[in-house]
């Protein structure tokens, strides 16, 4: 076993735990490594924001890069990680052919966060108002996704709706893939106890990155169909709309005596998450696995949401609160939850259920660092099984490689 304990997260963004699933699922990931003894370097070309989570407190070294940059190659043969971890595909279309041609021996893990393109192709779908089928999933962006998903050695797939996709229907290798939900402490009944009870919660709560479409698509679903519906049974009732990054057409929707309210980002979620009644997450389209509705569940919050929304996550076949997938039910189901507090309490207990039976790191950490370790010590014969992947690796390196360098003299160029 490689005694090399280095490891390097290269990402589109700075992960941002407050702001988006995504962020809190690369910090899961890295204290996970940090669990296994690696010592953690994190990349990235983007710029840095004040809500960047705070990585030097979890002992991470953090390396700004340049994208179509020599200077990347320098850093990566210096720095020789034993494992390389991609932030959803685009990372690995930048950067994966330099880790290649540098650093040949480096395990390459790609967390795909979601399917980029199940989302893309939900949401043109949705536009056209017709049934998603393979003209739409088999776009140009499944094309990129899947050939970044071969050319590394293994992709973390946070659902089990999308790992299915990817064997059934992209016939993907199952040794590339590895099923890695969300990695989350176990509930304890201590902290149940400690929740804010069913008297002492009011109103209803929305929240979700606004840059995201599908969260973006759901707040005006509320706003034209289902708000209306609710508010008429339950007149004293408030929504309040919660979302990192929210625009001038977001404050618009703010209307007081509606009682629509935008909040805008929440500081702390799970906080006002706790003070919630029911959380409403109406989502049309989208894929991976909804931050919004962990939360809920974290915090004791039932909710209702749609069958797009439960995906990946309703597999004990109860859920923590309702579905429903026209404006109608997810409205009366709403209102049930919010006026009915035995229901409301078995919701929140099958919440708990889902947490702890479904999302419990302890169910999948040594599954994990096994695969990582059989990469590590059988990566050549892993390789060898992996023709497509050495094959569009090859190919990668001769066009993507001097696409690149074209990229960089351009610039350089430019700065001349």
């Amino acid at each position: 076993m490689s005694t090399n304990k280095n490891i390097l997260f290269i990402g589109m963004v700075w992960p941002e735990s407050n702001s988006s699933a995504a962020g809190t699922r690369i910090i899961q990931l890295i204290k996970e490594f940090h669990e296994q003894g690696y010592r953690v370097t994190f990349a990235s070309s983007a710029m840095v924001s004040e809500f960047t989570s705070d990585l030097k407190s979890l002992n991470v070294i953090c390396h700004p890069i340049e994208l179509n940059n020599a200077s990347f190659d320098i850093f990566i043969k210096e720095f020789q990680p034993s494992i390389v971890v991609f932030d959803r595909f685009i990372s690995e279309e930048q950067y994966g052919w330099r880790v290649t041609e540098h650093c040949p021996d480096a395990i390459k893990i790609l967390d795909t966060e979601d399917l980029h393109c199940l989302r893309l192709a939900r949401q043109q779908a949705f536009k056209d108002n017709v049934e998603i089928d393979k003209s739409y999933l088999f776009g140009d962006i499944a094309k990129r996704e899947i050939a970044s998903i071969y050319r590394c050695d293994v992709s973390l797939i946070i659902s089990k709706y999308e790992l299915g996709l990817l064997l059934n229907e992209f016939k993907v290798p199952a040794d590339l893939l590895f099923y890695l939900p969300f990695l989350l402490d176990k509930i304890e009944d201590n902290q149940i106890n400690e929740l804010p009870l069913f008297e002492n919660r009011n109103h209803f709560i929305s929240i979700g990155n606004f840059l995201h479409e599908p969260n973006w698509n759901a707040v005006l679903y509320l706003k034209e169909k289902i708000w209306p519906l609710i508010k008429y049974k339950l007149p004293d009732a408030e929504l309040h709309i919660y979302g990192a990054y929210p625009t001038q057409k977001v404050f618009q929707l703010h209307n007081i005596k509606q009682g629509f309210i935008i909040k805008g980002r929440a500081e702390k979620a799970h906080e006002v998450m706790q003070k919630t009644k029911v959380c409403l997450a109406p989502l049309q389209f989208g894929a991976g696995l909804k931050g919004k509705l962990i939360d809920a569940m974290q915090c004791g919050t039932p909710n209702v949401t749609t069958t797009i929304g439960s995906e990946g996550m309703n597999e004990l076949g109860k859920w923590s609160g309702f579905l429903g997938d026209d404006a109608d039910n997810i409205a009366d189901r709403a209102i049930e939850l919010y006026t009915n507090k035995e229901l409301w309490l078995l919701s929140q207990s099958q919440g708990f259920d889902i947490i702890n039976q479904v999302f419990n790191k302890d169910i999948y950490v040594n599954a994990f660092n096994d695969k990582i370790n059989f990469l590590i010590n059988h990566i050549d014969e892993h390789r060898l099984n992996n023709f497509t992947g050495s094959m569009l690796n090859h190919h990668t390196m001769q066009s993507t490689k001097y696409l690149s360098r074209w990229i960089e003299l351009k610039n350089t160029k430019a700065e001349n």
